[in-house]
């Protein structure tokens, strides 16, 4: 069998690890200010357009 092992495994610990920087989850994305603006103007052209359908057509 070929051995595919990287190094050596470090032993586990009783403390709970910090998790790793790309598993932070959907809610630090939605903290991020460009990602904000973007959804706000996506949002805003979404509600002039449903009101213009209702008001004015």
């Amino acid at each position: 069998m070929l051995d595919t092992s990287q190094g050596a495994v470090p032993a586990p610990t009783d403390e709970p690890s910090e998790p790793a920087p790309q598993a932070r989850g959907c809610l630090f994305a939605l903290s991020q200010p460009p990602l904000m603006i973007f959804l706000g103007v996506i949002g805003s052209l979404l509600l002039m357009a449903a009101l213009h359908d209702l008001f004015l057509l």
